[in-house]
């Protein structure tokens, strides 16, 4: 059986990042805490944290770490049907991969009203969305946004729509570096905004107008907003979401590179089987969300 006073040790050294963080959680001693997981990872015969700043889980331990967070939900739910006892229902945190775009778009607003409402705490991990399905491959998550279609195994897969792209610059960025139209010749020494070495959408965009996916020199921007700002500022161009840029667009302050040349990526909603029945709030309030704001 497993030592769950420990194991929730172990999930908030993770999630605090540090014995001493975990510690004030639970309002005991840091070697009171080393002493649980100590104890549960001899039990176990597994290393559950690295002990860095700050710490992190090791394979196992984000394996635990999962487990704690699907007991947390059904203790919550089975908690509810007993009304004297909802006041000792725990907080639970509910670990998530989301890519950035969505992030910085739809995915907060859809679903930061049931969580508050429900109560529910959010641990978001940000990933590329070719990537963040590897967050749950890994037991590091137990839901994600991804552009991975087919369930990951043991997860559910739910369609959410399509996150539509613009290949986007300033005016003034055109004139410098597109007088004579967007060639090849002229993508080719044309700096571009890349999010990072994970970011494909330019490759993408290049291999479908023009059959090919190497771009020019590359500014490297690890921010949604920040591609924003840098394509107004002219500083390159780039792959923005049109939920960002649809204004900017109709006001003339950035142009597409080739106009009615969009790129759309689906998005997916897989989540973990065992937390699935506990998150359907969570799923409909997703997939409600995303049939406004997406591409259907």
């Amino acid at each position: 059986m497993i030592d769950y006073p420990a194991a929730r040790a172990v999930a908030l050294v993770v999630q605090t990042g540090s014995f001493e963080a975990a510690a004030k959680a639970l309002h005991v001693t840091p070697s009171a805490i080393s002493q649980r997981v100590r104890r549960l990872e001899e039990r176990l015969g597994a290393v559950l944290i690295e002990r860095a700043t700050p710490c992190r889980a090791t394979e196992a331990g984000a394996a635990l770490c999962r487990h704690m967070e699907l007991v947390g939900l059904a203790e919550r739910d089975l908690l509810a049907q007993f009304p004297a006892s909802k006041s000792d229902a725990g907080r639970v945190t509910l670990s998530i991969a989301v890519n950035a775009d969505s992030l910085a778009t739809w995915f907060l607003p859809a679903i930061c009203d049931f969580a508050r409402d429900d109560g529910l705490l959010l641990d978001i991990a940000i990933d590329d969305e070719d990537h963040t399905a590897d967050w749950l491959k890994a037991g590091r998550v137990v839901a994600a946004v991804t552009a991975l279609e087919k369930p990951v195994p043991g997860c559910r897969s739910v369609a959410l729509g399509r996150m539509r792209y613009h290949a986007t610059a300033s005016p003034a960025y055109m004139t410098q570096h597109f007088a004579d139209g967007v060639s090849e010749t002229a993508l080719a020494h044309a700096p571009v905004l890349t999010f990072n070495q994970k970011d494909q959408l330019q490759q993408d965009w290049l291999r479908a107008r023009f059959g090919y996916g190497v771009v020019g020199p590359a500014h490297w921007l690890p921010a949604t907003e920040g591609f924003v700002t840098a394509a107004l500022a002219g500083l390159g161009w780039g792959m923005n979401p049109a939920l960002l840029v649809a204004e900017h667009l109709a006001a003339g302050r950035l142009v597409e590179l080739l106009p009615g040349t969009e790129l759309d990526r689906p998005l997916y909603w897989q989540i973990n089987r065992r937390a699935a029945g506990h998150l359907e709030g969570v799923t409909a309030a997703l997939r409600a969300y995303a049939r406004r704001v997406l591409v259907g």
